[in-house]
């Protein structure tokens, strides 16, 4: 168990990739930082972790993230229990939409969601976690932040800024000796598809994101994955 004993945070901790990802962390006996908006759901996700893998720990916080000091007050909460040894900014919100049509407001909460919160959620943990000299950070972007496409309005806007975001953490953070991966999938079955029948694997799992961002914490310290870009096999719909 590569990352046992581990202190794990992951923002949009309660469905999707984020509940996957902390399933999967407390298989490995992890401590886990779970925050998202809905604290219902994030106690049922903390209630079945603890069942299902009683070797685990995990701490919830129900978070607005569109709310800057909501997200600096989880990341103090966070490094009060411990130094994060993983950071993984999963939290997402996505309407489609053109640029030139959508309605007011929606780039705001994009960029809200999407990019400041992993901003300030990072640089509130970042200190204990220079000191340690350890450390590794993912960043969720998608496929949105390498190319434009139709109806994807400000949803690729803010997802070309985080993976600015997570080039810029990268050169700063080599020498403290923290890791940085930013995750760009393509389509994922989640919540947000709804009933889509994926009977012929038409796009992919959460379970294939999580593999790929499971096996880019077990390389040595001097190695570090800079890019994960995941596609369905068939490409992008």
């Amino acid at each position: 168990m590569n990352n046992q004993g581990k202190h794990v945070v992951i923002t949009g901790g309660n469905k999707g990739i984020g509940r996957a990802l902390a399933e999967a962390f407390a298989a490995e006996n992890a401590t886990l930082y779970l925050c998202a908006r809905n604290a219902e759901t994030l106690d049922e996700t903390a209630s079945f972790l603890q069942q299902k893998f009683p070797g685990c720990k995990v701490f919830t916080k129900a978070t607005d993230l569109l709310i800057k000091q909501n997200v600096i007050d989880f990341g103090n909460w966070v490094i009060e229990k411990g130094t994060p040894d993983i950071v993984i900014n999963n939290a997402g919100f996505f309407v489609p939409g053109s640029t030139f049509n959508e309605p007011d407001g929606i780039l705001e909460k994009m960029i809200g969601i999407n990019l400041y919160s992993a901003y300030h959620l990072t640089r509130t943990v970042l200190p204990p976690m220079i000191n340690k000299k350890s450390g590794h950070i993912f960043n969720i972007c998608s496929i949105a932040s390498l190319k434009a496409y139709s109806n994807g309005g400000s949803y690729g806007i803010s997802k070309f800024a985080l993976l600015g975001l997570s080039k810029n953490l990268r050169e700063e953070l080599k020498p403290h000796g923290i890791k940085v991966t930013v995750v760009q999938p393509g389509a994922v079955l989640t919540d947000s598809w709804g009933d889509f029948d994926n009977s012929e694997h038409r796009i992919m799992e959460t379970g294939d994101i999580v593999k790929m961002i499971l096996a880019a914490t077990t390389l040595s310290i001097g190695a570090t994955v800079e890019e994960i870009v995941i596609r369905p096999q068939l490409g992008d719909l």
